[in-house]
């Protein structure tokens, strides 16, 4: 009889249990995406049919396969940059069959793309509607900074932070800029003093130069121990990305060899940042002056916000946030600047009539002397330049945020739970906003501004907008025109016969196979 009533106790308890869990699967895998998914194709939006958990990826593999066997090389010697075709394979595909008020799934996620300028300033302008996708357990270990928090922590974060990007800081940091440009440069001089020309992939070289750069102006003094730390995050993110690939939702706990190797990398950086972190913080309580580095800034920045806020109970900045914010600055600061930078010079190289413009006005401001910061500002056509290689290679391809309530997005009213997915490249060359000329090289557009180039619209943000712009885009913007500056001073370039033109997507946009130019000494 005992036994029984036990028996009978737990089958009342897990019953419920059961039918409770069961439900909220029913509801996760099927109910709540069919819901969503007739509230979208109520107000006009277009997709495929939901399909049990995968959703589109069938479709998407097939298109990508398709895409592969298909895929002639880009031309890179014609004046169309229509890339988003071999980028965005899926997406394109989609609004190609769909139109621009379309949605994709991700699983049992819709992901509404939106194109409409006024519907992506409403996007970007309210946080609370429209929160960033939380990180999976893989891109965590990258960092978790700045970029990706949410709320009171973003502001507390970007308040300490932002001193570290105040225009008179980055002038404090135009030699150590100097500094790195002028080492890689004399290599190229070396090359080039018996000869007239050589052939050079300038990639690798300027992936080098922006991460010594990021790890001089990141740890200044310490920057021989930032630079092993910034190796290994090299590596950690080469093992993410192709972990990415194949990613299943709880694969990271297998014991893999690869997830041992980043979860070893991981220890091992964060050993090494918290030690540089602890040395300067008794450098700093013994009253030495370390504030001409971005972490020395930052911890003087954090310093002055906790005496400020003494009786908080909650620190204004952890170690541990030190450290994803450390994270945070060789992402950003490293492939970023370096994707800027080789498009650059490729599009230059392409176009010499532009090349040959930009340097009359370098060295119009500073003939053969070193650039200083005041003449940077000044450079109109450079800058032109350089917001033409954002509009048409942006570092980053698409924004995703995600919807935690029902809200109301122009015409639209969205349903908690889905996402929103915000096509850069595509709405860079959308020939509706930027006229038939959309995917051709043309720096003219931007000769009046931002403003003008895109009629006050927010069709142009390779650095995002509104309150979360990115807090280093001063940063990048100063360090491409220096290097620039230094290389159209000393050398022309022009595209390699061996130059394979294939953009491709890993963590920014990059050439696949390099960036094969013909260097000539002036």
């Amino acid at each position: 009889m005992v036994l029984t009533f036990r028996s009978a106790t737990w089958f009342l308890i897990l019953v419920p249990v059961v039918v409770l869990w069961l439900w909220k699967l029913v509801n996760w895998v099927w109910l709540r995406p069919k819901r969503m998914e007739k509230v979208l194709r109520a107000q006009g939006l277009q997709g495929n049919p939901y399909r049990l958990l995968i959703g589109d990826t069938r479709e998407m593999f097939t298109v990508l396969v398709q895409a592969a066997k298909s895929q002639k090389s880009i031309s890179f010697l014609s004046t169309d940059n229509d890339v988003a075709p071999h980028i965005t394979t899926f997406n394109h595909h989609i609004v190609h069959k769909f139109g621009k008020n379309s949605f994709i799934w991700e699983g049992p996620t819709p992901k509404v793309i939106i194109m409409d300028p006024e519907k992506i300033k409403d996007v970007f302008i309210k946080l609370q509607d429209f929160e960033k996708p939380k990180l999976s357990p893989l891109f965590k270990l990258l960092g978790n900074g700045l970029a990706n928090l949410e709320g009171e922590k973003w502001k507390m974060h970007r308040k300490i932070i932002n001193p570290a990007f105040h225009l008179e800081k980055l002038k404090v940091m135009l030699p150590t800029f100097m500094q790195c440009c002028d080492d890689m440069i004399s290599k190229w001089e070396a090359m080039l003093s018996s000869q007239e020309k050589c052939e050079i992939d300038v990639w690798p070289c300027l992936q080098k130069l922006t991460r010594d750069i990021i790890s001089r102006t990141a740890f200044g003094s310490s920057y021989e121990e930032g630079r092993e730390i910034f190796e290994l995050l090299k590596e950690q993110t080469g093992l993410v990305m192709r972990s990415r690939k194949v990613y299943i939702p709880g694969s990271w706990l297998l014991p893999t060899a690869s997830n041992r190797r980043m979860k070893a990398i991981d220890v091992h950086m964060r050993r090494l940042l918290k030690n540089i972190i602890n040395n300067r913080e008794k450098a700093m309580k013994g009253g030495d002056v370390t504030n001409n580095d971005l972490l020395g800034i930052l911890l003087e920045s954090n310093h002055a916000e906790m005496l400020e806020n003494r009786n908080s109970k909650t620190l204004p900045m952890t170690s541990q946030d030190v450290i994803e914010e450390c994270n945070a600055f060789y992402i950003a600061g490293q492939e970023t600047s370096a994707a800027l930078l080789v498009w650059t010079v490729l599009l230059l190289s392409r176009h010499p009539e532009w090349q040959a413009r930009a340097r009359e006005e370098v060295l119009n401001a500073f003939g053969n002397q070193k650039p200083d910061y005041n003449g940077l500002s000044h450079l109109k056509v450079v800058t032109m330049i350089l917001y033409e290689v954002l509009r048409l290679y942006p570092p980053v391809i698409y924004f995703s945020r995600g919807i935690k309530n029902d809200v109301k997005l122009g015409d639209l009213c969205l349903p908690g739970g889905a996402q929103i997915s915000i096509p850069i490249l595509m709405v860079h060359q959308d020939r509706e906003i930027w006229g038939d000329d959309a995917t051709e090289f043309k720096p003219e557009r931007f000769a009046e501004g931002v403003a003008t180039a895109t009629k006050g619209q927010v069709s142009f943000f390779p650095f995002g907008w509104g309150p979360r712009v990115c807090i280093g885009q001063n940063f990048a913007l100063l360090e491409a025109k220096l290097v620039l500056s230094l290389l159209l001073q000393r050398f022309s370039f022009e595209i390699s016969p061996a130059y394979a033109h294939a953009p491709v997507t890993l963590f920014t946009l990059h050439p696949k196979h390099g960036a094969h130019v013909i260097l000539h000494k002036l």
